[in-house]
C-alpha cells in the first residue's frame, strides 16, 4: 500500500490555516514534538510515523482520529462521528511505542546538535 505524505501535509496545512493556528500550537495541542510537526507539514523528511502520531494530530485538528491515516493511504477519511476501527495488534502497538520513543530521542539529539553548533559559532566569534 503506497503512502502519500504530501497529501497528509496538505490536509494538515489546510486545517491549520482554517483554524488560524501556528505550528507550535498544533504541536502543543497534539502532544507531538514541533520538529515532527514541521517535518510532516513541510514534507521534508519522509519516514514512517506512528499511527498514534497521526491520530494525535487528527484529534487536535478536530478531525476523526483516523482522518490523517486514511489520507496517507488514499482512502476517504471517516466522518467525525464514525466509530474508530480497531487496527493495531499488541505487537504493532509496542512497535508504535518504540517508534515514538526513538522519534523523541532523535528530536533531542537534533536540538543538542543545533545548540552545539550555536556554541561553536559563539566561541569562534569571541576568539
Amino acid at each position: 500500500m503506497s503512502e502519500d505524505w504530501a497529501a497528509v501535509a496538505k490536509a494538515i496545512n489546510e486545517r491549520v490555516n482554517e483554524l488560524g493556528w501556528r505550528q507550535r500550537e498544533l504541536a502543543e495541542r497534539s502532544q507531538v514534538s514541533q520538529a515532527i510537526v514541521r517535518e510532516i507539514q513541510h514534507h521534508v523528511v519522509e519516514r514512517r510515523r506512528s499511527a498514534r502520531t497521526l491520530e494525535s494530530l487528527s484529534t487536535a485538528l478536530g478531525l476523526h482520529p483516523q482522518h490523517l491515516e486514511a489520507v496517507l493511504h488514499g482512502r476517504t477519511p471517516p466522518s467525525p462521528g464514525e466509530p474508530v476501527t480497531q487496527r493495531e495488534t499488541n505487537v504493532m502497538s509496542r512497535l508504535d511505542s518504540l517508534e515514538r520513543r526513538l522519534d523523541d530521542i532523535t528530536d533531542r539529539l537534533d536540538d543538542l546538535k543545533a545548540d552545539l553548533a550555536k556554541m561553536i559559532e559563539h566561541v569562534r566569534k569571541t576568539r
